[in-house]
């Protein structure tokens, strides 16, 4: 039986979108990994010339580091995604080298040339909410697809512009992605009217959080590379171990902050008119 000539249009648009679906391009899955990481690295005025060069160094020397490659080679898929992002003030975030893949000592190094092909650049304020949102955006773009998300955030201060921290690190957290820290309580930079004694436990009350959460605070410069190292190999080995919990140098979150998680805005607001450049 024939088909009436009024059905043509429709049965031929069918078959149009049919055929369409059949010689269109397969949407590239993505490619899976054991983790994400975004590397949030402070560049604010308070950091000198010559230890934002030693952040460079410290991260491009741990992810290069044998334990760190042995580290994910011992993954489930034997390969990470790592973006490195500079940040200062609630507008200032920067892209240094996107969204990654690290499986081998070549592309490692491969990450580490993108990472040094420009001297690092410094802006006012330190906005850790800011950072945090930023990078939180980041996982939509990654192109990757894993079980653990983090943030792995650096900085020698509290934050003291932009939203609260804690609002921003609570609603990265409803996400499944968690933070991770390593507070510079180095004493060096310019200013320091607007630092804190005890940067450490803001990071543990104020900063970090999620499953697993943790930070190596950092007393010492030349302490940094090591910092950096061991923090890497213990966020791709899933957390800290019972061993390396127990250790001085690395520190939980806390479920129940008890530090004052505004100091910093009110540091800000109490002292402005001594530094208009922090």
């Amino acid at each position: 039986m024939s088909r009436p000539v009024s059905q043509w249009p429709s049965l031929l648009g069918s078959a149009a979108f049919a055929l369409g679906l059949l010689l269109a391009p397969q949407a590239q899955a993505a490619e899976q990994v054991d983790i994400e990481l975004v590397l949030a690295v402070d560049v604010s005025l308070s950091m000198s010339p010559d230890e934002l060069e030693i952040q460079r160094q410290g991260y491009a020397a741990a992810l290069t580091h044998d334990r760190v490659l042995e580290a994910i080679a011992q993954g489930v898929h034997g390969r990470i995604a790592v973006t490195y992002v500079e940040w200062a003030g609630s507008t200032t975030q920067h892209i240094v080298v996107p969204w990654t893949a690290i499986a081998t000592r070549s592309d490692a190094e491969r990450f580490v040339r993108q990472l040094s092909a420009r001297p690092p650049n410094s802006a006012r304020r330190t906005s850790i909410s800011g950072a945090l949102e930023f990078g939180g955006d980041l996982f939509a773009e990654s192109g990757f697809q894993s079980v653990k998300r983090v943030i792995d955030i650096s900085g020698d201060g509290p934050n003291n512009q932009g939203s609260p921290v804690t609002g921003a690190r609570d609603a990265l957290i409803a996400q499944g992605i968690t933070i991770n820290g390593l507070p510079l309580m180095t004493n060096g930079g310019l200013a320091s009217a607007y630092d804190v004694d005890d940067l450490d436990l803001y990071y543990k009350d104020c900063v970090i959080g999620g499953s697993g959460a943790f930070m190596v605070p950092v007393n010492d410069w030349s302490q940094f590379p090591e910092a950096v190292r061991r923090k890497l190999v213990l966020e791709l080995a899933g957390g800290p171990a019972a061993d390396e919990a127990a250790h001085p140098s690395v520190q939980l979150a806390q479920a129940t902050p008890a530090y004052d998680c505004m100091i910093g805005e009110k540091l800000w607001r109490d002292r402005s008119w001594m530094w208009e450049d922090r």
